[in-house]
């Protein structure tokens, strides 16, 4: 009787999961940014330009759904060839150590019907460190294919320096302070 029952919840696990909807990160519309001060008077902007990500859960019930997304620190970009070299460097993101940055989702707190908190754990170098984005909730489309779309802003600011990037430490030429913007759209797997 007891592998019987054992058999049923397993199988009943496999459904529920199976069930559930699964949404890959969009590459060419979606795009991971960053701005940081710089001597106290402006802003120097960068994106990375490789990442993958999704969502595995319903639409229907965002608050059930569980985020993940992995970001390749090598692709760093400022525009400024010399600049994204020196950010590669173990002054910065040591990407030859720590390839990747990566976030996965804990919970997710509806706001309203277009608001929602996204926490869950950001790990950049060797550091994994609670937060919680702001996330926008733009809507879902469907395409000719029948898959979906959906979108999305996240934003969160961070302190560099509690993810061991301690370069200019003072924040006197490159402040401490990192603002996050992510345009995201994914799209429905078949």
């Amino acid at each position: 009787m007891k592998k019987l029952m054992f058999i049923v919840a397993v199988l009943f696990t496999a459904t529920s999961l199976m069930a559930q909807s699964q949404y890959k990160v969009d590459p060419m519309h979606t795009s991971v940014n960053f701005k940081v001060k710089h001597m106290g008077i402006t802003f120097v902007a960068g994106k990375f330009d490789k990442f993958d990500g999704g969502i595995i859960g319903s639409l229907n019930n965002l608050e059930g759904a569980r985020v993940f997304f992995n970001v390749e620190t090598s692709s760093v970009n400022t525009s400024v060839q010399m600049r994204d070299d020196h950010l590669r460097s173990a002054d910065f993101f040591e990407v030859e150590k720590f390839p990747t940055m990566s976030f996965e989702s804990t919970s997710i707190e509806k706001v309203d019907d277009e608001k929602y908190k996204l926490n869950g754990k950001l790990q950049i170098k060797d550091v994994t460190k609670d937060v919680t984005f702001d996330v926008v909730y733009g809507g879902v489309v469907k395409g000719e294919d029948g898959s979906e779309t959906v979108g999305f802003i996240a934003k969160n600011t961070i302190n560099r320096l509690d993810y061991n990037i301690a370069y200019d430490p003072d924040g006197m030429g490159i402040g401490k302070d990192v603002s996050i913007t992510l345009f995201l759209e994914f799209k429905s797997e078949q």
